[in-house]
């Protein structure tokens, strides 16, 4: 799935230490973490555990990705999104599977929160800039205008299964939001499996199952913008909890001295400029750090904080083009000191 639109997921590198061999509860001796990697969802998602040795747990994790691939994909001919973007003229109302109205009602959710800062319709946007293509540049004004006209949440009601558009030319695009949406299904699988203790990587968003074997935190980094994958402005002590970042560095392009990001705002069909590069966000749920990172960032440094610190076990790291991190109430006590 192509992670275009609103959000880029920012790569969040992983400092997870392996560590000696244990005894799990079962008394079977684990030698190492076994870990699978696949190419999924546009990017590289890996699966490690570190309590089991079982491959077919790890296939099964792919597995169930790739399904949620071929649902939400705007790309994937033949997905649900897919085909509600290519619908036919005057066709509004259509029918989806029960996952597909779990992931849309999640993003319609973050629409409202954020009065439509985060918009899953930005999909006209998204496309034009495709900052994904091999020569990516600044699309006509006269097109992005064109475009504008094209993007409201409003346009889109949710009832059931049942999808209706208000417009014709209205499309949707679930890549700010459909990650955390699978990390999380992911998570409940290998749960259901009697893993309790795993790493799910999706391109940049981390969700930790339980804690290490040794019973220590798994330690996260956050990658420093614009630098290699291995720099870090931090690092993050994580026990069964997610990471997600969105920044302005993954997804770019630079034109006459001016660097583009992908995170677009809505209301005038260009990026975000508000003095934000990144921001991270801590929750239990991966679905909420997806919608929340974008809506932060959109939302910009005040707002963004005021938000988070109104919401229970969710936290936030933001990072200004100063350099300087900020933090919202009991994010520090994450760090990696």
């Amino acid at each position: 799935m192509k992670n275009t639109g609103l959000k880029t997921i920012a790569w969040v590198c992983s400092l997870i230490l392996i560590g000696t061999a244990w005894l799990a509860g079962c008394s079977k001796k684990v030698a190492d973490p076994v870990t699978r990697s696949s190419f999924l969802l546009n990017t590289f998602v890996t699966v490690t555990l570190y309590d089991s040795e079982d491959q077919t747990i790890l296939d099964g994790c792919m597995t169930l990705c790739s399904d949620y691939e071929k649902l939400l994909s705007k790309t994937l001919e033949g997905s649900e999104i897919y085909k509600l973007n290519h619908r036919r003229p005057g066709e509004r109302t259509i029918t989806v599977s029960e996952k597909t109205a779990q992931v849309l009602a999640e993003g319609l959710e973050y629409c409202r929160m954020s009065r439509g800062a985060f918009d899953i319709t930005i999909e006209p946007l998204s496309s034009l800039w495709d900052f994904t293509g091999k020569t990516p540049h600044v699309p006509p004004e006269e097109e992005i205008e064109a475009d504008l006209k094209k993007v409201g949440y409003e346009n889109v009601l949710l009832d059931g299964r049942q999808v209706t558009f208000l417009n014709d030319e209205t499309t949707i695009d679930l890549g700010a939001i459909a990650k955390g949406f699978i990390a999380d299904q992911m998570k409940a699988y290998l749960e259901e499996n009697g893993v309790k203790s795993a790493v799910i990587n999706l391109g940049g968003n981390v969700l930790c199952v339980g804690k290490r074997p040794d019973g220590a935190p798994f330690k996260i980094g956050l990658q420093r913008p614009y630098a290699t994958h291995t720099e870090t402005v931090a690092a993050l002590k994580i026990d069964d909890m997610s990471v997600v970042s969105s920044g302005v560095y993954e997804r770019h392009f630079v034109e006459n001295g001016v660097n583009y990001h992908h995170i677009l705002d809505p209301a005038t069909g260009y990026p975000y400029e508000n003095g934000l590069t990144q921001v991270s966000i801590i929750s239990p749920r991966s679905v909420d750090g997806d919608g929340l990172s974008t809506t932060c960032f959109a939302l910009g440094l005040e707002e963004g904080t005021r938000l988070i610190e109104s919401m229970d076990q969710i936290y936030g790291i933001f990072l200004t083009e100063d350099g300087e991190l900020h933090y919202t109430r009991g994010a520090e006590d994450f760090l990696d000191r």
